[in-house]
């Protein structure tokens, strides 16, 4: 009884200490009006062009502009990972160092002269960014701990089909 009576009281005075806090929590954000009436493109760096690569990219926006799009895309710009890889160049979500950009897709340089020239032309550009499982030899493996494992602590994927990747744990 007397846990019981301790169990009550330790969620009583929580439910009072946390009552503030959620009633301060801001208003979601309005969604801005070019969200409403965009008109998003995905793209592959590595097959969207001839190039494959940031330069390529920019050579079509022109024509992207043409089509009516309003924001361009692009699927992770990282360097992919090799361990486990499923076809023979890796797959674009195996991402390896969230902070590198793939040396084959160019610089940030490149990168950022692709942003700037999508920006004159008045297109929006949003970077896929895979936070819920990372490559098998990416950056991220030096902690163990920030993983998905199985019953005898071994990192698996986030699911049985995604045997290219290790899931994290605090996102699965």
């Amino acid at each position: 009884m007397k846990k019981f009576i301790r169990i009550l009281t330790i969620v009583f005075v929580s439910a009072i200490l946390l009552c503030p806090a959620l009633a301060e929590q801001p208003a979601a954000h309005a969604i801005g009006d070019w969200i409403k009436s965009a008109v998003i493109y995905e793209i592959n760096p590595r097959t969207f062009s001839a190039t494959g690569d940031f330069r390529g990219i920019e050579q079509r926006l022109d024509y992207l502009k043409e089509l009516g799009v309003t924001v361009i895309r692009i699927m992770p710009i990282h360097p992919m990972g090799q361990a486990k890889k499923k076809c023979s160049i890796g797959g674009a979500y195996s991402v390896q160092d969230y902070y590198a950009i793939n040396p084959s897709y160019g610089t940030k340089d490149d990168l950022k002269h692709l942003i700037n020239e999508a920006h004159r032309r008045g297109l929006k550009v949003i970077i896929d960014i895979v936070a819920n499982h990372t490559a098998w030899d990416g950056v991220l493996m030096k902690h163990p701990e920030f993983y998905k494992k199985d019953a005898q602590g071994n990192i698996i994927p986030p699911n049985s089909d995604w045997s290219d990747v290790a899931g994290l744990e605090a996102c699965t």
